[in-house]
């Protein structure tokens, strides 16, 4: 799965360095000790935008479902930089009161690094309402909204994502979009084989398409592809994929 990413999109107003992180992105280190959740609270409610941006990224760390309302009413703040960090702080605090206002911003927020938010919250939650607005933005968003949206229809678990990841996976123009769908189309129809009859046009659609993916031009979406058809098992994956490792003389110890 690919977590580092370009931003060359209308990403717009924003730096990068202002971007609240998701937990994937944070680099290890020492813990510190977590923000008080009552001061966080009131300075959620603050009219300094600084504070409440403040409060809204202590709530990434923090779990209170006190906070979930005031998280939900901010969605719509005024600054930006408040809207990323309180979508990835719903993602943290998850809520079902959450998730259709989270879809409604999505549909409605002109900013990018926004909406990559809340694609990660929507994931992170595992919201089944969240399928239809997830595959939309993996259609049809900027690069870095499409990324999340590949790896986040793989959290979501509903294999109904299975023909747009395919299709993600053998037309998108950005690798790293690719190599997340490879990796969300490798537990998705993992689990597809775990529960049901897999002789389907479905099942056999997206083990061809990673198949197809152990020749993209880029590298990591190989290794992604690869991965995924050696955590499923299938005769014909395996069989292309030793046919391609003697070629190359690759040899596992």
């Amino acid at each position: 799965m690919t977590i580092a990413m370009t931003f060359n999109d209308d990403l717009t107003i924003l730096d990068i360095a202002a971007n609240p992180l998701s937990p994937l992105d944070l680099p290890p280190e020492e813990e510190s000790p977590l923000p008080d959740p009552d001061e966080m609270l009131t300075l959620l409610n603050s009219a300094i935008i600084l504070e409440r941006m403040q409060a809204a990224r202590a709530f990434c760390e923090l779990e209170d479902e006190r906070a979930v309302p005031r998280l939900i009413e901010l969605l719509q703040d005024e600054c930006p930089l408040v809207r990323v960090s309180v979508a990835y702080a719903l993602g943290r605090n998850k809520s079902d009161r959450a998730i259709a206002p989270l879809i409604d911003q999505l549909k409605q927020d002109w900013n990018g690094y926004v909406r990559k938010g809340i694609v990660w919250a929507l994931g992170t939650c595992r919201a089944t309402l969240g399928l239809a607005p997830l595959i939309s933005a993996l259609k049809y968003d900027i690069t870095a909204v499409r990324l999340w949206a590949a790896s986040a229809l793989g959290q979501l678990g509903d294999q109904q994502a299975i023909a747009p990841l395919v299709e993600a996976l053998t037309k998108d123009l950005t690798s790293a979009v690719r190599g997340n769908c490879a990796w969300s189309l490798g537990k998705l129809i993992v689990q597809m084989h775990r529960e049901s009859d897999d002789d389907n046009e479905i099942y056999h659609d997206a083990v061809d398409a990673l198949i197809y993916a152990l020749d993209d031009d880029d590298l990591s979406v190989q290794t992604d592809a690869r991965n995924a058809l050696r955590k499923l098992g299938d005769a014909r994956g395996l069989k292309v994929l030793d046919r391609i490792e003697m070629d190359q003389g690759y040899c596992e110890f």
